[in-house]
């Protein structure tokens, strides 16, 4: 269950624009990351420029963003990862344009901290093995691999 927190230093976005990068980066968690679309959310924070700093200094006369992702530890290879901060990094600079500083940075979740609508992805991991298995399989303890 990826959940992007993508902040823009421009309050007046436009629409199109917020869409591609929902659009841009839910397509990205499903072909680099291999996560669940219907599970992935997507949540745009829309700042004024003097609200964000670089190198100590409020951002004036440019636009800028960063991605913060949560994702559920052991479930992405070191080259994924890369991969998805590397496309990620270039779907900011298309619909946004040049960024002076952009950033992508993913958070791993332990699985037993991490969740949703009260279930933790490691108790989503073992109910979905558990309904793909047969009725006589054990299900395993240990953190699962799955999405």
């Amino acid at each position: 269950m990826p959940y992007f927190r993508v902040t823009i230093t421009d309050p007046d976005l436009p629409a199109d624009a917020q869409r591609a990068l929902a659009d841009g980066l839910t397509r990205l968690a499903v072909s680099v990351l291999r996560k669940s679309s219907a599970r992935t959310i997507v949540h745009l924070d829309l700042v004024p420029p003097g609200r964000y700093f670089i190198g100590g200094e409020p951002l004036t006369g440019a636009r800028d963003a960063h991605v913060e992702a949560g994702i559920t530890a052991g479930t992405n290879s070191a080259t994924e990862k890369a991969d998805f901060i590397a496309a990620a990094g270039e779907l900011l600079s298309n619909v946004l344009g040049p960024l002076p500083r952009s950033g992508v940075a993913l958070h791993e979740l332990h699985p037993e901290s991490y969740g949703y609508n009260g279930v933790t992805q490691f108790d989503f991991y073992r109910r979905a093995q558990a309904q793909d298995a047969p009725v006589t399989a054990p299900v395993p303890l240990s953190a699962p691999t799955a999405r």
